[in-house]
């Protein structure tokens, strides 16, 4: 069984910075693209960032473009999502997700609350 184990979530004030990771368990990223996902209250899921396992290529939201920076370190088998000048409307649960080939795996869910 694979597992996405997620950390690095917590509290913050507005313009300061948190950095999330996502390690695999049972089973290795190897290739493909590895994303963040994250859902407000009240509000449906929404894409943040992706990256290539593979070659590093990094793709992200207009929302995030410029603030957040996707990474991975293929040796701890982890993706990593830092997060610069986070605002209140940054507030929500953060997924990391892997489309692996025969199934989809997705993290728990890690809280990220900005406060004004």
């Amino acid at each position: 069984q694979v597992h996405l184990v997620e950390s690095g979530g917590g509290l913050v004030q507005a313009g300061g910075s948190l950095r999330l990771s996502c390690a695999a368990s049972g089973g290795s990223f190897d290739s493909y693209n590895i994303g963040w996902y994250r859902r407000a209250p009240g509000k449906e899921r929404e894409f943040v960032a992706t990256i290539r396992w593979s070659s590093g290529s990094a793709g992200y939201s207009t929302s995030v473009k410029g603030r957040f920076t996707i990474s991975r370190d293929i040796a701890k088998n982890t993706v990593y999502l830092e997060m610069n000048n986070l605002e209140p409307e940054d507030t929500d649960l953060c997924y990391c997700n892997w489309p692996a080939p025969s199934d989809e795996y997705w993290g728990q869910g890690i809280q990220v609350t900005v406060s004004s």
